[in-house]
């Protein structure tokens, strides 16, 4: 009697093949999934990575163009300081006949100005009269009128002028009046036909410390000839000072226009004596600009006779 259950259990030889070929398929149905969303996987971490590496180079690019328009900002803050104390005047007086390249360029004429002043120098010519400056190429009226009170000549020139002067005069007619020795002149009074009594001042000196004077409001010792360029010590017994003279600068009632103006005050300081005026109030004396970068001591100590504090 043939066992039922063996004949359910045996297959044919072209059974198995098939059984195994469907095995198979399934198999290979299998891996292609597991392989197809291994490489969605891949696919999807290969587009998160380019996109979070897009965004740091995003980022970087970000960075990078931040640096470089905060150093072009520097870079023009810098160059307008530049100009701005490229465009700073500061005047004085001066021989057009003496000075140099830089002292005409802090006068507020152009370096290429400066350097034709300096090649008519070199080639011979001269400037006889404060006029004759006025004929500088490419000098406008307005710098011509704004530097004509500071243009003087030296002792020498004047001398060599007055000398030459002198020769076309008549033999028997006598020359200019001198003081005797022993004159004493008050600095602070004289005035420019005064001044040119005393022996070796021409109208040119006088001219130039009676400019020098006003503009400080005062001498209070002689020495201070020695900031228009002029040797004192010949002169000392010809002059005395009186201090009380000078005319003193209300530091909590001016302006920082009225205050640069001063020969002893630059635009820096007006602005630091103004500016501290606004913030702490009325001011009593310059010892709290010991403390400030504007001043040094010599500057406080030049300016203390020219100020005071009503």
């Amino acid at each position: 009697m043939k066992n039922p259950f063996k004949d359910f259990l045996y297959f044919s030889r072209g059974e198995r093949r098939g059984i195994l070929v469907l095995i198979i398929g399934i198999i290979l149905i299998f891996l292609s999934g597991y392989i197809y969303s291994f490489r969605q996987n891949n696919r999807q971490l290969s587009e998160e990575e380019a996109r979070i590496q897009a965004a740091a180079l995003k980022e970087y690019d970000n960075f990078i163009s931040s640096v470089r328009e905060q150093e072009r900002n520097e870079n023009s803050r810098f160059k307008k300081s530049e100009r701005y104390k490229k465009r700073t005047v500061v005047l004085a007086p001066f021989d057009p006949n003496r000075t140099d390249s830089v002292t005409f360029c802090r006068l507020g004429l152009p370096a290429w100005m400066a350097k034709n002043i300096l090649g008519y120098r070199s080639k011979g010519g001269k400037f006889r009269k404060a006029e004759d400056f006025k004929k500088v190429y490419g000098l406008t009226e307005e710098q011509y009128q704004t530097l004509s009170p500071y243009i003087y000549f030296t002792a020498e020139d004047t001398i060599r002028k007055a000398t030459s002067l002198l020769t076309l005069r008549q033999a028997g007619k006598d020359s200019t009046y001198k003081y005797p020795a022993g004159t004493i002149l008050d600095l602070n009074r004289a005035d420019t036909a005064e001044l040119k009594k005393i022996p070796g001042i021409g109208s040119g000196i006088a001219r130039l410390i009676v400019n020098y004077r006003q503009r400080l409001g005062g001498f209070y010792q002689i020495e201070q000839l020695q900031e228009i360029h002029l040797d004192y010590r010949p002169l000392q017994a010809w002059f005395t000072v009186t201090p009380s003279e000078i005319r003193r600068i209300n530091l909590n009632r001016v302006g920082i226009e009225r205050l640069r103006h001063h020969p002893y005050i630059n635009f820096y300081q007006a602005k630091a004596l103004v500016e501290y005026r606004k913030k702490k109030g009325t001011l009593h004396s310059l010892k709290p600009f010991t403390l400030y970068e504007e001043f040094t001591e010599s500057d406080l100590e030049r300016l203390s006779p020219y100020v005071c504090f009503e």
